[in-house]
């Protein structure tokens, strides 16, 4: 394991180390407050995120390594036309690892070709979110207590929403998983996700009517209609608004369900969930620092 593009890239083996290692760290957070002594991570997002970003600089610190990069590329001298190679090129001069977000599908990928430090991809356009899918992997196990025998629900906007795709490549690889694609037809899974759980046996429903399936479902996966994958306002107008959950909506889910949001939230959980013990979202923030922390460790070969 070397980089880290796509959830894919890691075995089920490889997951199972990342996931044991950030429950240790869990357990046990003083004794790896000094393992990345005088390594330096780079943060190069040239899309906005909050919780990614700050998470991946939290994790390194914590670790006791050092963080530079920059948090917009208006600051950075791609406004001067420089490519994302002699970027990657430069910014391996100054760092043992890097995290990236970039908006076209691929840029990690691109990145990882021409430098020979760790990359991670932390979003990539509408494609995956390797590093979410993770942080979402240990919220279930510490929540659900198992990542098999699970009936999971993504909800939202399934076709842009590169957490869901990740999520689902993930997922289906553990035993006994159930999908259930929530969305209005403008925004379903897209169809070579589809085509994959088709191909691999794992048993998959559509559905327009969140409320109808929901007492099937262990977990509840809540997405954004995220308007900058659009390019037609009027369709985003039209389409953001398709589910949002409330308390009432939850009235016939099981007292075990855990929901899930890779946040930012806009409108699609009422503020009034938040109280309910089901809902997972911010601690599922807090886990996903123990796990970059953990994916930190292993792509740097730190024991």
């Amino acid at each position: 394991m070397h980089h880290l593009i796509d959830i894919t890239d890691l075995s089920m083996q490889e997951l199972q180390e990342i996931i044991d290692l950030a429950l240790d760290i869990i357990a046990d957070r003083p004794a790896y407050t000094e393992r990345c002594k005088n390594k330096t991570l780079a943060t190069l997002f040239y899309e906005p995120s909050t919780r990614t970003r700050l998470s991946f600089e939290a994790a390194m610190l914590e670790l006791g390594g050092n963080v530079l990069g920059f948090s917009d590329a208006s600051t950075s001298s791609v406004t001067k036309g420089e490519s994302l190679a002699d970027t990657i090129m430069t910014i391996n001069k100054f760092a043992d690892i890097i995290a990236m977000r970039h908006p076209k599908d691929g840029a990690p990928l691109v990145a990882s070709r021409v430098t020979d430090i760790p990359i991670i991809n932390g979003g990539d356009g509408s494609h995956c979110h390797p590093t979410q899918t993770l942080a979402d992997l240990l919220t279930i196990k510490r929540e659900m207590r198992r990542l098999d025998n699970l009936v999971i629900g993504m909800c939202g906007d399934l076709k842009f929403g590169r957490t869901v795709h990740s999520l689902t490549k993930a997922m289906m690889r553990y035993d006994n998983i159930r999908f259930v694609m929530i969305s209005p037809d403008e925004l379903r899974m897209p169809e070579h996700v589809l085509e994959e759980l088709r191909e691999a046996g794992i048993p998959y429903t559509e559905v327009r009517d969140m409320e109808s399936v929901m007492p099937e479902l262990d977990i509840l996966y809540m997405t954004r209609v995220q308007r900058e994958r659009f390019f037609n306002e009027e369709d985003y107008l039209r389409l953001k608004d398709s589910y949002i959950l409330t308390s009432d909506k939850l009235r016939g889910a099981k007292e075990s369900l855990r929901i899930l949001h890779p946040l930012p939230r806009v409108n699609e959980i009422s503020v009034a969930v938040d109280d309910d013990p089901r809902a997972c979202y911010f601690k599922q923030v807090q886990y996903g620092k123990y796990i970059r922390m953990a994916l930190i460790l292993k792509l740097l070969e730190i024991k």
